[in-house]
Order: structure tokens, then sequence, then C-alpha cells
């Protein structure tokens, strides 16, 4: 004879069932959030350089008289003059940053100087981070990424290395906590080791050495600093929007 459930079993086995789907419910969302906020933790900030007086959320100060222009390939951007157009923005994006990508999409132009920095980050303790250009006779240019922290520093540099000017390209500058590597349109160029502490509150330049010498002559689209070091697939390359 089959055994009959009673009425209270049945009950008790309903609410049972509906404190457990809570309980799943409740995991799920609490499990969701931490994920959700580790992903927020490493969305990049990302600069789209259209209007000189606004960097993102930041106010520059300019000098010259960097130009807004459209450029059919990438849309508006900033170009600089190589002689006095520039950026210094009142804070740095990547302080506390153990580790980082740095990315910039610009356009080296041809009948530069032959050293130019397109990127400057230095904090109150002297730590550097630095994104250079040579420009070569027949205007071809190669990269240079600068790390310094202490007495710890390296420079990232090959003459070898050339890239036409007035194109459009990616450049990266990753640091992973120990090593340094430079990218150019997604491709590694060079790396080395290099101890680099987490920075604190300073400056940045955009266009110039916050000095004010190596003016950079060309255009910056945009500029993206990532607080992971980036894989090689995952960094900016051409055709991207």
């Amino acid at each position: 004879m089959p055994l009959l459930q009673q009425p209270g079993r049945r009950s008790a086995l309903a609410r049972i069932q509906f404190l457990g789907g809570l309980l799943c419910a409740g995991l799920a969302i609490v499990v969701a959030i931490p994920l959700a906020a580790a992903e927020d933790a490493k969305a990049p900030t990302i600069w789209r350089l259209e209007d000189a007086g606004k960097v993102g959320t930041l106010a520059p100060l300019v000098l010259g008289a960097p130009q807004s222009v459209n450029e059919a390939a990438v849309g508006r951007v900033l170009r600089f003059d190589g002689s006095g157009d520039g950026l210094i923005l009142p804070s740095i994006p990547i302080t506390g940053w153990s580790q980082f990508t740095i990315e910039v999409r610009f356009k080296p132009e041809s009948g530069g100087k032959p050293e130019q920095r397109f990127m400057h980050v230095e904090d109150t303790k002297g730590s550097r981070a630095m994104m250079e250009t040579r420009l070569t006779e027949d205007n071809h240019w190669y990269l240079d990424t600068f790390l310094l922290s202490g007495t710890s520093s390296l420079a990232l540099i090959d003459k070898t290395k050339l890239h036409p000017a007035d194109r459009w390209c990616w450049v990266a500058l990753r640091y992973d906590g120990k090593i340094m590597t430079s990218f150019v349109d997604g491709v590694k160029e060079l790396e080395g080791p290099v101890t680099f502490v987490p920075m604190v509150d300073g400056k940045m330049s955009l266009g110039v050495r916050q000095n004010k010498l190596y003016w950079f002559k060309g255009a910056i689209q945009e500029v993206r600093f990532t607080p992971v070091a980036l894989p090689e697939a995952g960094l900016q390359r051409p055709g991207a929007k």
C-alpha cells in the first residue's frame, strides 16, 4: 500500500524548498557583487583627447595652443606643434598601482625634433614613467619607454625597430610588478627587469616633458591606463575604435 504524505509534511517540505531557494539566490548575489567589483577594478581609465581644456575629468594647464582637429582615420584628436604645445595634468591615474598598462594612440609627424617626449608621469618622490620617440632623418621613429623608482631604472630602446612617421599607431608600456615591456601596435618590442614602487601623488604631461623640453610634434587621440599587466592579446592595435 503506497505511503501517503501527510499535509503537515508537505507544508514543511515546501517551506524548506522555499528557504533553500532564498539561500541560493542570496549566495548568487553575494558571489556576483565581488565578481562585478573585481571586474570594475580592472577597468581602464580612458582619455580621448578632443579638447585641450578637458582631459577625462581633469582640467589641464594648457601650454601653447594644441589644436583640436578631425582626422579621417580616427576622428577628433589633439595636435601638438612640436615647439610649444603641451598639457600639464594635476594628477596621476596610476597612483598606488603595483602593476599597470599604459597605451597611447598617436601619430608622430615628420619634421619634428630628434628626441620627443609625448608622455611624462612623475610623482612627488621623483619616480617617473615616460614614453618617448626618436625621429630619424628619413622620418622614421623608434620607441623609448622608461621607468625610474629610487635607484632602480630601465630604458627600453632599440634604434633598429623603426616605424614610419605620419601614420596612426598604438604604443604601450606594461609593468607586471617585475618586468617592463614595450609594444607597438600590439607587438612586443623589448622587455627587462626593473623595481618600480607604486607611485604617490604627482603630475603628468602630454606632448612635452614636464620641464618643457623635448616637445612632441604630432597628434594624440587616446590614452588608456589599466591597473593590470594586460596580456598581448588584450592590447589595443590597428583597427581598434
